[in-house]
């Protein structure tokens, strides 16, 4: 068995597989669109390069449906499951990488003027998002969603303070 370098993505794989039981790398994208996308994205196309990855490192078995459209189902192995559990009991400190768009065009001579109403604008809807998926779902989620979509919501009202106040500053 290859000794894999795990990743976030790899554990972003591996999290999703271990939720579901069982998981194409379709099912495995699918899901992460509808959980995970708005504070961690990933590439469909690195979700199928992760799969194999995992499953040439022994983390991953797959079974291939010989029927129909030749489906590749994966479940964790018992070493996955180790690296799974051990990642999630790892404490550590990753500093955040914000990677905002907006705050990179203000870097290098954006128009403060311009940027910062559309800024705002898109944050708020996203904060809006949040709110109404914490309304809507939030009693039937994990302790742990609902504290990772607490950080959306907070994160999104730090993005509006800001926005304002870089408008504000133009005044």
């Amino acid at each position: 068995m290859p000794d894999v370098r795990l990743t976030t993505p790899s554990y972003l794989v591996l999290g999703i597989i271990d939720t579901l039981g069982e998981a194409t790398p379709y099912d495995v994208k699918v899901e992460a669109a509808r959980t995970v996308a708005p504070f961690w994205a990933m590439p469909h196309a690195q979700v199928y390069a992760q799969c194999d990855r995992l499953v040439d490192g022994g983390l991953l078995s797959e079974v291939r449906q010989t029927s129909g459209r030749n489906r590749r189902l994966m479940k964790l192995t018992e070493a996955g499951r180790e690296a799974l559990a051990a990642w999630l009991a790892d404490p550590s400190f990753v500093p955040v990488e914000a990677r905002e768009h907006g705050i990179l065009k203000l870097w290098f001579g954006a128009r403060p003027e311009v940027l910062a109403p559309v800024q705002f604008a898109e944050h708020r809807g996203l904060l809006e998002g949040y709110e109404e998926l914490a309304e809507d779902v939030g009693p039937l989620l994990t302790r742990g969603q609902r504290e990772a979509l607490e950080f959306g919501i907070r994160y999104e009202r730090m993005m509006l303070d800001f926005w304002q106040w870089v408008e504000q500053r133009g005044s």
